[in-house]
């Protein structure tokens, strides 16, 4: 990376605001339904006690969306399998967390294997819950069908000039213009090139709408691929990942594998 990126504070404090108040109401929520034999605390003890756990479960929770990110692009494996292998090691510290502050303002007592087991199937019932819940807004906003990203390559006869391509004005100058894929880096997007790759401030899903005039696809959650740099194809079981000009790889999900290989992609 040539330059030293910035971090976005806008987007990331209105994202770390949007999703406090989600686990906000979550917590509000729990303290009037009371589980697991809190509804025998009075309604204040429990409005303090369920809203700080849900901000700590935010907290210990959130990060396992960075780790799946890169376990799945790099080892391709199932999405789904990495979350719930992410929230059963996540759920360890929170449960943790909570017997500790359930003895506040006394130091805690060490539990006994049954009670640590206890504890930790009620917190996974909830940090799962509660994971599972902001999985799918994200996957809903972010997963959309390859097909709607197919790019049929334009006849000379549909159109006597080349429609501009709005996201070849964010590629910085010595990356040159051929454009061989995007691939989502947290809050970046990182571009690569012929000549090199380098990190743009903005979401995938923008970048991608800003390529609607060139042939590619969103192969991948986390990767968009030009359809002109693929020079082959490798797979592992039923991974596949595309082979890209000068030997950059990119995953295949397994939900768009088919659609690919029925489209002459590899």
């Amino acid at each position: 990376m040539s330059e030293t990126a910035q971090i976005p504070k806008a987007p990331l404090a209105r994202k770390l605001l949007i999703d406090l108040s989600i686990m906000t109401a979550i917590g509000v929520l729990l303290a009037f339904l009371g589980p697991f034999g809190t509804i025998n605390q009075p309604l204040a003890v429990r409005l303090v006690s369920w809203v700080m756990f849900a901000w700590i479960g935010y907290a210990i929770y959130s990060p396992i969306s960075l780790l799946v990110d890169r376990l799945e692009a790099a080892l391709a494996l199932p999405r789904p399998a990495l979350w719930f292998l992410g929230v059963l090691l996540a759920t360890i510290p929170m449960t943790a967390a909570v017997w500790t502050i359930g003895f506040a303002p006394n130091w805690p007592v060490m539990p006994s294997l049954e009670q640590a087991l206890t504890s930790y199937f009620y917190v996974f019932l909830v940090g799962g819950a509660v994971t599972a819940f902001f999985y799918v807004m994200e996957t809903r906003k972010a997963d959309v069908s390859v097909e709607a990203f197919l790019v049929p390559a334009l006849d000379d006869s549909d159109s006597p000039e080349e429609p501009p391509i709005r996201f070849r004005e964010r590629i910085p100058p010595h990356l040159g213009e051929e454009l061989l894929a995007l691939e989502m880096e947290d809050h970046y997007v990182r571009v690569h090139t012929a000549l090199g790759s380098d990190l743009v401030l903005m979401r995938m899903r923008d970048a991608v709408a800003e390529l609607d005039a060139l042939e590619g696809a969103q192969v991948h959650r986390s990767w968009w691929v030009a359809r002109d740099a693929v020079t082959g194809s490798t797979k592992d079981g039923r991974n596949v990942r595309l082979v890209l000009k000068g030997g950059l790889e990119a995953p295949v999900s397994r939900t768009n594998a088919p659609v690919l290989k029925q489209s002459g992609w590899y």
